[in-house]
């Protein structure tokens, strides 16, 4: 990395602040993530760079499109989308930096809740927070412990609690003897320049991050999902207006289901339901009739014909089975029901009272590719082929 001094952190010292002034210390041309940008290093900052499992933030510099922003042994690098004119980004100049502010804001809501969320759980369960995903879209937390439904719907709540009292969250650099003396959730042994952020009674956490200055400003917690996630849980969440909007989606698409089943919301699922089960009751209609109609029409197919290939676009395998039965009783040779296309391939069913099936599906298997197995007398499987190549191959 460059020899300089570590870039000032801005945003440590005002999470609310949007604009800023700072100086060029270095810039060159480079590319980054596929694209062709500028790569400078500033003596100060507001934007905060991917760390902590949170995705940087947006915004520009000098009118210029941010991309993305990093940090290396605590000098951040900010990556600017290319465009005239370059001496704007010369080194030793004075920029003017603004930051989206509805971003920021947006992951603020999201990190502080998580604090809220996490400290909630070491407290009552012991389990660490050994993973943490903040991107534009989504927020992950997971836990080294299996947390029930009924538990993380009571945490949800807790959280929800404890945005309404409005709690102050302090951030901070304690000195280094206060430090030693503090107990608090870090997924790394630092020693210095740690920063440490406290939600009284829910949460004391080392944190790189901007944070709302009270728990009121988070608006509303929200847990989304939860699944089994190396031996413990993972959850995610959203906060604040990223929740609205997410349940926005979601009632403007049960509105559309409901007026699609001309029902109210409430009865939608019970709608559903009887759907679904009436579905099942007309396919199994539907397949008893057409089974007859395969019954009827192998029927008449002589009965001295010994071989007996039928093909189906579209037939249920367990009507090609009774279909396949019901030909073996009057036909002495290989008896079969194919079902697709050449475009798609092919399930069958081959039985036979006369011939091994397992040595016609092995040869299969050589000749076409086919895979399955079964009995001597039957054998099922699936084969990507020219039908009237299968058809020669039994004719021959």
């Amino acid at each position: 990395m460059i020899d300089m001094n570590k870039t000032t952190k801005l945003y440590d010292n005002d999470a609310y602040a949007t604009q800023f002034e700072a100086t060029v210390l270095y810039r060159k041309e480079t590319e980054h993530n596929g694209q062709k940008c500028y790569e400078i290093i500033l003596d100060k900052t507001l934007f905060f760079p991917e760390e902590g499992g949170q995705t940087p933030d947006k915004g520009t510099i000098n009118g210029m499109e941010v991309l993305d922003v990093q940090i290396k042994d605590d000098i951040i690098t900010h990556y600017i989308k290319e465009q005239q004119p370059t001496d704007m980004l010369r080194e030793n100049t004075t920029i003017t930096g603004s930051i989206d502010w509805l971003h920021r804001f947006y992951n603020m809501q999201q990190h502080s809740a998580e604090h809220i969320f996490s400290g909630i759980v070491y407290k009552e369960y012991g389990y660490h927070n050994v993973g943490f995903h903040l991107s534009d879209n989504i927020v992950t937390m997971d836990f080294d412990g299996a947390l029930t439904p009924e538990q993380i719907e009571a945490i949800e709540w807790k959280v929800n609690e404890a945005i309404t009292k409005n709690v102050a969250i302090d951030a901070r650099y304690p000195a280094s003897e206060e430090l030693a003396q503090l107990t608090y959730r870090s997924k790394l042994a630092l020693e210095e320049n740690v920063r440490i952020v406290t939600i009284e009674g829910y949460d004391v956490c080392a944190c790189c991050a901007p944070h709302v200055k009270r728990t009121g400003e988070i608006g509303m917690f929200k847990v989304m999902n939860a699944q089994s996630y190396k031996g413990g849980v993972r959850i995610s969440f959203l906060c604040g207006f990223r929740a609205l909007l997410a349940f926005r989606e979601k009632a403007k698409f049960l509105t559309e289901i409901s007026n699609y089943l001309s029902t109210a919301q409430e009865t939608s699922l019970e709608r559903i339901t009887q759907l679904k089960e009436s579905n099942v009751q007309l396919k199994a209609q539907l397949n008893s009739v057409r089974q007859e109609v395969m019954l009827g029409k192998i029927k008449n197919i002589p009965a001295e014909q010994r071989d007996v290939i039928i093909i189906e676009e579209d037939l249920d395998m367990t009507i090609a089975r009774n279909v396949v039965n019901a030909m073996m009783e009057r036909h002495e040779g290989n008896c079969a029901v194919f079902v697709g296309t050449d475009a798609d391939g092919y399930r069958f069913i081959l039985g036979s009272r006369t011939n091994d099936c397992k040595e016609i599906a092995a040869d299969m298997r050589k000749q076409f590719g086919a895979k399955g197995g079964g009995s001597k007398e039957m054998v099922q499987g699936s084969v990507e082929s020219d039908i009237e190549k299968m058809m020669c191959y039994f004719q021959e």
